[in-house]
């Protein structure tokens, strides 16, 4: 079997999209029959034809900025986007254009900066904003009721802005969020109430920007925060006397990382390739240059730097196994299909579409909270 890297070494631009406004693209979702759905800073959803990168599909609906999007796993044409505007709203892909089939609210004074829905498509959780600058909330849902069926909430586990929520791949009640309280927390909602769920907390000593599992048994979890920190933790060591943490730089952007002595200005995010055994975490430069590395106990290795594409900040990313092609989409409002021997019609980096208005700038300051707790040292 071919491996990662020289997979990696053969893309090239097949494709890229051409945006008739400028947008900045935030996050990025596959359908594997054939869609990409595309969340934009102008508050509204794209869908694309995933070999061609061609628009087929717009949703309008949202009033604030989106925090992300996800199709159900067994009902592909299934699309869900959550936002700031207080809603979580459900989509027929079959109908692009349409009103949302079921919209979830909870709380009028909840404001969404995270959601993600369980592998069993059966819950949904959001994670609120701040609320009265005392409280923030993760919400659920059961999406098998109409209505919106709330179910509740949890409050006292983070004490800020809940940016990302994960369920895991495979344990429908095994859930990670993340805080710019510098928490990151484990749950096991099968347990019921808050506290009993609460498995385990680590601390990435400052804002947490994004958590996702990985590991072959998706064991660990990557945190990567505002500041360009990097952590990662095994929770198979949660009931044993060894250290959580495999590997762990507070800014990436110090590491020593390119052929030419330099470093990232950056992190995009983070992913498990489950044919590869590894865990891919995407860089980048201002310049709008990627690089693509292999994370592990021994840290951060480059793979492959893909050069020419983007014209600034990439902001999004995901790896499609079965088309083994990577899909980046960023703040100059490009979408680009990169392929192993691609070779892009029409040549030569797009100039940057990049808006004045378009969303909050991509750090935030971290607030430092004296309550932390801490289940385990990391």
């Amino acid at each position: 079997m071919e491996c990662l890297e020289e997979k990696l070494r053969g893309l090239s631009i097949a494709r890229r999209s051409r945006p008739d406004e400028p947008t900045y693209l935030l996050h990025v979702a596959l359908q594997p029959t054939g869609l990409l759905a595309v969340s934009c800073s102008n508050f509204t959803v794209h869908l694309h034809n995933k070999d061609t990168l061609k628009l087929v599909g717009e949703y309008q609906g949202h009033s604030g900025p989106l925090c992300g999007v996800t199709f159900a796993h067994s009902s592909p044409d299934i699309l869900y986007s959550g936002s700031a505007d207080g809603t979580v709203r459900e989509w027929d892909v079959r109908c692009p254009g349409t009103e949302a089939v079921q919209t979830f609210k909870s709380d009028p004074s909840h404001s969404y900066c995270s959601f993600d829905l369980s592998c069993s498509d059966t819950l949904l959780c959001a994670g609120t904003e701040q609320v009265n600058n005392e409280d923030s909330f993760l919400v659920f849902w059961d999406t098998r009721k109409p209505g919106g069926g709330l179910l509740g909430v949890y409050s006292e586990s983070h004490s800020d802005d809940i940016t990302q929520v994960c369920f895991h791949p495979r344990d429908k009640d095994r859930l990670a969020s993340g805080s710019t309280d510098g928490l990151v927390n484990v749950f096991d909602l099968s347990r019921g109430a808050e506290e009993e769920a609460l498995l385990a907390t680590c601390n990435s000593d400052s804002s947490a920007g994004s958590v996702c599992w990985s590991g072959a048994d998706y064991t660990q979890l990557l945190c990567l925060s505002h500041d360009e920190g990097l952590h990662l933790w095994d929770l198979g060591q949660l009931d044993t006397e060894e250290p959580l943490t495999i590997f762990s730089t507070s800014d990436a952007r110090s590491l020593t990382l390119l052929a030419d002595g330099g470093g990232v200005d950056y992190l995009v995010g983070g992913g498990w390739l489950e044919q590869a055994q590894k865990l891919l975490v995407v860089g980048g430069q201002n310049s709008g240059d990627l690089h693509l590395m292999e994370c592990d106990d021994k840290g951060l290795r480059l793979l492959r730097s893909l050069e020419g594409g983007h014209a600034s900040t990439v902001r999004c990313f995901l790896w499609d196994s079965a088309g083994e092609s990577l899909v980046t989409g960023g703040e100059d409002a490009q979408l680009l299909l990169w392929k192993p021997g691609g070779e892009e019609l029409t040549t030569g980096k797009r100039e940057s579409m990049k808006s004045e208005s378009a969303l909050r700038l991509k750090s935030r300051p971290h607030k430092k909270h004296g309550n932390q707790r801490q289940k385990k040292a990391a």
